[in-house]
């Protein structure tokens, strides 16, 4: 019993020095980005979710500040990845305008990014979250209002409420005005970006710009007219990678290149209204939703 006793306790030591000496794999974690308002952080958590539940990685999502932060982050590999627009990128990263196809300005962000700054930009996730003007359900009503060109013939009749900026930008009203004839509206007035609804809510504006997929717009059920010219560059969202990031790991833009055409405008919106305005967190929000596209 003793001699047994003795080759139990070698056997245990041996096993326990083995494992000591042995180095626990290290697990790579993957470091996304995004900007700092609610639609980002959604997007972040979705990218998040995808590459938590499909590949053995960690994950570290950090909250940057605009475009610009964001886009520096990637290019310095202090990020791997964050979500970006088609158009932002197009107008704010290449200083590029004119072109109107979705196609088109994908095609050039793609090329343009990888050749001056070796990033990968991936397919779009589906939606176009655009600028756009918006009216009550009652206004849309009594002046039939379905299109930019339909609130233009009435706009004398109507006052507009909407961020300096973009009742001073070029690519804004100015530009609106000079595409669409007749676009004049009875009187503008610069709001911070916060008071819009409520303005249009308690009447004191009868038109307001906002983004297509503003959570605010089902808050208010407001009706968001079509730009049927399309003054508008389009502003589909998908992946950006850092390019030497992307080179080694392949699998994870097959992770991400699930989400191509996964999300329309009304689900994207549905899903800020749940984070803005019903406090669900982004993680439960991006988890809900793939599940319910059959992604997790």
């Amino acid at each position: 019993m003793n001699k047994l006793f003795k080759k139990v306790v070698l056997i245990i030591t041996i096993m326990v020095f083995a494992a000591c000496g042995k180095k626990e794999a290290k697990v790579e974690t993957i470091k996304i980005g995004h900007k700092n308002y609610t639609e980002a952080r959604v997007l972040g958590q979705l990218f998040a979710v995808m590459i938590e539940n499909h590949t053995d990685y960690k994950v570290d999502v950090k909250e940057l500040g605009g475009t610009k932060i964001a886009f520096e982050a990637l290019k310095s590999g202090d990020i791997d990845l964050y979500p970006e627009y088609s158009g932002t990128a197009y107008s704010a990263l290449l200083n590029e305008s004119g072109l109107k196809d979705p196609e088109q300005v994908h095609k050039l962000v793609k090329d343009r990014l990888k050749a001056e700054n070796n990033l990968d930009y991936l397919g779009p996730l589906g939606y176009n979250n655009t600028y756009t003007l918006a009216v009550t359900s009652e206004t849309a009503k009594k002046y039939n209002l379905k299109t930019f060109s339909d609130i233009a013939k009435v706009s004398n009749k109507l006052v507009i409420g909407a961020t300096m900026e973009f009742l001073e930008r070029e690519d804004g009203m100015l530009g609106l005005k000079k595409l669409y004839p007749g676009m004049s509206f009875k009187e503008e007035k610069g709001l911070d970006g916060g008071l819009r609804y409520t303005a249009i809510k308690d009447g004191k504006i009868d038109v307001t710009d906002a983004f297509s997929t503003d959570g605010k717009l089902i808050t208010h059920k407001l009706v968001i007219l079509e730009d049927d010219k399309n003054f508008f560059p389009p502003y589909y969202i998908a992946p950006l990678l850092n390019g030497e990031f992307a080179k080694v790991h392949p699998d994870i833009i097959e992770v991400l290149g699930k989400l191509s055409g996964q999300i329309n405008e009304a689900e994207m919106q549905n899903m800020n209204y749940r984070a803005a305005e019903e406090g669900i967190p982004t993680k439960i929000i991006a988890e809900e939703f793939l599940k319910e596209k059959g992604l997790l």
